[in-house]
């Protein structure tokens, strides 16, 4: 069976890469934007992954823990900060993009970037 943090790897490597290809290669502007989300998210699960300590626990101190008990055996607590950080800039970022991309649908017509970048043969 395979092991939760390597299939978590795994999964955000597929995330960063399937984001990677939309945002480059697919036309539609809503589609970019849903790769760029998908960029994020990988990278998201790939902190977390840094952070997961198998039979771990809550990175909080509570009554009755030793310190070098909580030491030993907490998660590290950095990625789960900085995840959350991001989830919250990220949702900030996507909504930009997509008022941009409404603003560029008013003004074109078109959510094809091709069409808007005068690149149509």
């Amino acid at each position: 069976m395979m092991d939760v943090q390597l299939a978590s790897l795994l999964a955000s490597g597929a995330f960063i890469i399937i984001g990677l290809f939309a945002a480059i290669f697919i036309d539609n502007l809503i589609k970019k934007i849903i790769g760029i989300a998908f960029i994020e998210e990988g990278v998201n699960l790939f902190l977390i992954c840094l952070g997961f300590k198998a039979g771990g626990v809550v990175p909080i101190l509570l009554p009755g823990m030793t310190a070098d008990w909580f030491a030993a055996n907490a998660a590290y607590p950095l990625p789960q900060a900085l995840v959350l950080t991001s989830i919250v800039i990220g949702a900030s970022t996507l909504a930009v993009m997509l008022a941009l991309a409404m603003v560029l649908y008013r003004k074109h017509g078109t959510l094809s970037v091709s069409e808007m970048m005068g690149d149509e043969k």
